[in-house]
């Protein structure tokens, strides 16, 4: 099955549709002033990418392969697959500066046209950045291009088809180019959800997620987006994989686990079987307040630990919270907002009722205090709202970007406390740190920090230096670089730091044995 829909490209300079973009809102205009200070950021609109690098003889090679109409070269559509929408890519977009444009875009339909563009690429040394949603947000779609004869967009655009569907076994293999709301539409058809739901969920692609091992916001329910995986083909260099025959095996190391997480550096997905579940008929948003982000943290654990995890569950520290609330004594009724939780539960009537009950009777047996519908209605409404925010402060000069970690529980004050000290100690005085509990498990849980400071007038470099600060507390504190946002190029470094020299060594010999031309995101994951 196909989904014919019309795919809404987002803005080159900014996140998300074009038609969805805000300025400053003006409830939120004397507080940034107050705080940063205005500043006006026009972008330049005029740049233009430079001229195409791989020879028409080559390009003739390739439309053989996807039809002409599919090789295409134009400014336009090679500005909309250049980087990602981190924040340091968008300053650099915005300042005109396109050097990381491919040198054309490539939109193959099927496993067997992505094997021969590889294969062409593997000949003539052509570099190949696989592309689906384009929201990475760590480097991941600007890959090396020195060596090579050019550099190609390998957009997957035209996979947009429901597969298969195996309503007995709850399974659907999907192809890598469907959105997050059109995998979604295709499944509903059937009364049928993935239900993983990221920050980036209607811009970002399913095979996206798996090759990012993404993790949405319902994942306390339906689980990281890898955990959902049970099949899964590949195309290399070398040849295709095509692994997942059983829902679990012990035959030898689990190698799905190369393909997912890789960023399409050793190979491209070109299916994914997942697991699927009914579509809820019911669904329940609640708001708890606590005294401190500890005793929230603490909470959340005791849930975790109990088995008692409800599908959504988020706690804001005390400064996320206070910013957040347009009236911060409509928490509790107190001048104190404290930190705001949120709880959300999906699935029939009564088994979000029973798990509701159960849940808010832990909650407020730990000292948690109920508020209602309200903060978490709210919190669903605005979910994906986030990034448009982001783009309207960075157009008033204001430095606005995310990072994110993940540790053992018994280590998350200390890392909380570290990284935070170390963005803010980066950013100056002035700058704000906020952060939130956004994934919870037994042992653990991911901590996501938000920040905003002043521009300074090389804001890519003043980033780059909070970044790295932020970066050396989270490895010295034992916690992974990432969670969720994948490694790209920005988190290589501390990611070999993590994974050992031995570590390095695998991935390296990986990429030999998959890629050994090395055309596939040069220069991204593998140190």
């Amino acid at each position: 099955m196909t989904l014919e829909t019309p795919t809404v490209e987002m803005h080159p300079q900014r996140w998300g549709d074009p038609a969805a973009a805000t300025d400053l809102p003006e409830s939120a205009r004397g507080l940034v002033e107050l705080a940063f200070g205005l500043q006006d950021r026009p972008a330049v609109t005029d740049a233009r990418p430079p001229e195409s690098a791989i020879a028409e003889a080559l390009l003739d090679g390739l439309r053989s392969i996807v039809g002409d109409a599919h090789v295409l070269l134009d400014d336009e559509t090679r500005i909309l697959r250049t980087r990602g929408k981190s924040t340091p890519d968008l300053l650099r977009a915005r300042a005109g500066d396109l050097d990381d444009a491919p040198d054309a875009v490539v939109r193959p339909d099927g496993h067997d046209e992505v094997a021969a563009v590889l294969a062409w690429a593997a000949e003539h040394r052509v570099a190949v950045v696989p592309f689906g949603g384009g929201t990475c947000v760590t480097g991941g779609l600007a890959a090396r291009r020195d060596g090579f004869a050019g550099l190609v967009s390998l957009d997957l655009v035209r996979m947009k088809r429901l597969l298969a569907l195996d309503e007995v076994s709850m399974t659907a293999t999907l192809e890598p180019g469907l959105r997050g709301p059109e995998a979604e539409a295709l499944l509903g058809e059937h009364g049928l959800t993935l239900g993983h739901y990221p920050q980036s969920f209607e811009h970002a692609s399913i095979g996206g997620f798996a090759a990012t091992r993404s993790s949405g916001q319902s994942s306390a329910g339906y689980g990281r987006f890898d955990a959902m995986v049970v099949g899964l083909t590949a195309a290399t260099p070398t040849g295709s994989l095509d692994l997942g025959s059983s829902p679990a095996n012990a035959a030898g190391p689990d190698l799905r686990q190369l393909l997912l997480g890789s960023e399409g550096a050793f190979g491209v997905i070109t299916s994914v079987t997942v697991r699927v579940r009914r579509a809820p008929t019911e669904t329940a948003y609640d708001g708890w307040r606590w005294p401190s982000f500890d005793a929230g943290s603490d909470a959340m654990r005791t849930l975790a630990q109990s088995g008692l995890l409800p599908t959504v569950v988020r706690l804001s520290d005390e400064t996320e919270t206070a910013i957040n609330l347009a009236d911060p004594s409509s928490i509790g009724g107190t001048d104190d907002p404290g930190c705001l939780m949120v709880t959300g539960y999906e699935g029939t009537a009564d088994q979000v009722a029973a798990r509701r009950a159960a849940v808010t009777a832990v909650l407020a047996g730990l000292g948690g205090t109920p508020l209602g519908t309200g903060p978490g209605d709210a919190w669903v409404q605005g979910r994906f709202h986030a990034p448009y925010l982001r783009d309207s402060l960075l157009d008033h000069g204001v430095l606005v970007e995310t990072l994110e970690t993940a540790t053992f529980w018994s280590h998350r004050s200390r890392l909380y406390a570290d990284v935070k000290a170390a963005l803010a100690s980066s950013l100056g005085e002035g700058s704000l740190v906020l952060c939130h509990v956004s994934h919870v498990y037994e042992t653990g849980c991911s901590l996501y920090f938000t920040v905003a400071a002043r521009q300074g007038d090389d804001p890519v470099a003043q980033w780059r230096v909070a970044k790295a600060a932020a970066s050396d507390a989270m490895i010295a504190a034992g916690a992974t670089i990432t969670h969720h946002h994948a490694v790209g190029t920005d988190h290589k470094p501390w990611f070999a730091r993590e994974i050992g020299e031995v570590g390095v060594r695998v991935l390296r010999a990986v990429k030999a044995e998959l890629d050994p031309a090395g055309i596939l995101n040069p220069g991204v994951l593998v140190p």
